[in-house]
């Protein structure tokens, strides 16, 4: 956030949102949370504590002051599904007791939270769900996919692919998502969502380790590792509701947002 330090209309503060915080507020955009599974499992019990404790102290603080509030939860409400691809109605199929579930049934709790806060106080929400993301201003040990393939080609050193490979993802550019969120918060009327958020491409693990490889014209070798707990082996969204609701779909394929993004590692 260097760049943004010496403009007259920003201001950051240093806070933890597992303690409250009074402000003078007209939107919220919650995205607090690490995202990668690497930071999240790190220390699990203060995952669990940063959606819920969070979410309660945000949707507080939207209540006191009329703010309207918009939460970032994810595509891992939907956990490893069994609906492809997945719609906003469909439940999910989560495992509360695994090592992921810190991150996704903190958010499926965060989601619970903004609905019963706007039933019971009628505080003005919208709730997005985001599908994998990425895009220049990662930080390159960020533990997600997409970071990590990359810095991995640009040293020539193994990639590392879980499972067989065969795993798939749906990639969304950061302009784009950042896009979608917005749109969201700024729409008229009372749509509270959920929607989800993401490109609807999907790429297995293999196909984008070999596009990456080609792009930085890497010597890395792919090799194999075991799968990690709970990893969902199919996750794309149908994004219908977002492109009736908000008139919004993404834009950036996948090998020009790569690009971009390698740009921006390279430097």
């Amino acid at each position: 956030m260097s760049h943004l330090l010496g403009k007259p209309n920003f201001e950051l503060i240093r806070h933890d949102l597992v303690q409250p915080i009074f402000l003078e507020v007209d939107q919220i955009y919650n995205l607090a949370c690490p995202a990668s599974p690497i930071h999240y499992q790190y220390n699990p019990v203060k995952t669990v504590k940063t959606n819920v404790m969070g979410a309660i102290h945000m949707l507080g603080l939207a209540k006191r002051v009329k703010a309207r509030i918009l939460q970032a939860s994810t595509s891992e409400v939907y956990g490893d599904p069994t609906v492809h691809p997945q719609t906003e109605d469909y439940r999910g199929n989560v495992n509360p007791i695994g090592t992921r579930s810190c991150y996704d049934e903190g958010k499926r709790c965060a989601e619970t939270l903004f609905f019963d806060y706007h039933r019971q106080n009628n505080v003005d929400i919208r709730v997005v769900r985001i599908f994998n993301t990425y895009g220049p201003r990662m930080h390159p040990d960020d533990g997600r996919v997409v970071s990590n393939f990359i810095v991995h080609a640009l040293n020539n050193s193994d990639i590392t692919v879980f499972g067989d490979g065969t795993q798939t993802r749906s990639f969304c550019y950061v302009d784009d998502m950042v896009e979608g969120i917005i749109r969201m918060m700024n729409l008229p009327g009372n749509f509270t969502g959920p929607v989800n958020l993401g490109n609807p491409g999907e790429f297995s693990m293999l196909e984008l380790a070999e596009k990456i490889i080609e792009l930085t014209r890497s010597q890395s070798k792919i090799v194999f590792g075991t799968l990690p707990q709970d990893d969902p082996m199919h996750r794309r969204p149908d994004i219908t509701l977002a492109k009736e609701k908000l008139r919004w779909e993404p834009k950036i394929d996948l090998e020009e947002g790569l690009k971009k993004t390698i740009t921006y590692f390279k430097r």
